[in-house]
């Protein structure tokens, strides 16, 4: 394969092509169907605001098979992940810098991964309140699991997997092969900041214009540090926050987040 050290430069075509399957077996695929989810829950009477979607949804109502199910799914996301790290790996170290991942500062990064966290989790929220108020966003339910001793556990490899899919592809990766395609930097930006905007449509257009800004932000920061790290940390913290501490807060505060109160 072209990543693969000792092969032949990959052309133009060839690496275009590389781009469609990595993505037609990961986030260009979630991306499609956010469209036609987006489309299906316009289509419908009930308004857009009082629809909800439901991120980690159980999958059996048999607590093992759920459970398997849920790792499975884990698992299986992650694959994506590891053919783009095979992708462009390379014999010298820092063997995935490519994909702006090393070790090297692994305090610096963590420390700059909670500061994104903090400062892109309290205006996301903003963000995710308007929209409802708007009227533009579903509710999003982020933990329909129910109550078990794995609960927790799996909600956090969920925020990892998301974290982890997101940044490494949409950052590391199409930073590094479009840049092998030649597009200039603020277009690659750009680019990838609406496509992450797009696998969030099935939450309304508020979650795609938040997701577009956060895009942004992140694509011009890693422009400039070239290290993947610190956005897969930031992301995978919101996403813990999110569906770990949001049960709690929408039962304590059900009005604000557009649910009937508790009975």
């Amino acid at each position: 394969m072209s990543g693969i050290d000792g092969g032949l430069p990959a052309s133009r075509r060839r690496i275009g092509a590389e781009i469609l399957l990595v993505l037609g077996v990961s986030l260009g695929a979630s991306a499609v169907y956010a469209v036609v989810q987006l489309a299906d829950r316009l289509s419908r009477e009930q308004s857009i605001s009082s629809q909800t979607a439901t991120l980690n949804p159980s999958r059996s109502d048999r607590e093992i098979f759920d459970l398997l199910y849920q790792l499975l799914s884990v698992f299986f996301d992650l694959v994506p992940v590891v053919l783009v790290c095979w992708l462009l790996w390379s014999s010298a170290r820092p063997h995935l810098g490519r994909l702006g991942i090393d070790l090297a500062r692994p305090g610096r990064d963590a420390l700059w991964g909670a500061g994104l966290a903090l400062a892109i989790g309290v205006p996301g929220i903003v963000v995710y309140l308007a929209g409802r108020a708007a009227g533009v966003a579903v509710a999003v339910d982020p933990a329909g699991l129910d109550e078990h001793w794995w609960t927790a556990p799996v909600l956090l490899l969920s925020a990892f997997r998301a974290g982890a899919t997101e940044e490494i592809i949409v950052i590391g990766y199409l930073f590094a092969r479009l840049g092998d395609l030649r597009w200039n930097s603020w277009t690659i930006i750009a680019s990838t900041a609406v496509l992450r905007a797009t696998y969030h449509l099935y939450q309304g257009v508020g979650a795609f214009a938040g997701n577009l800004l956060m895009g942004l932000l992140f694509g011009w920061l890693y422009s400039r540090t070239k290290r993947v790290l610190p956005f897969v940390i930031a992301h995978t913290i919101i996403d813990a926050a999110i569906f770990i501490g949001y049960p709690w807060a929408a039962a304590a505060f059900p009005e604000l987040f557009g649910l009937p109160p508790a009975s």
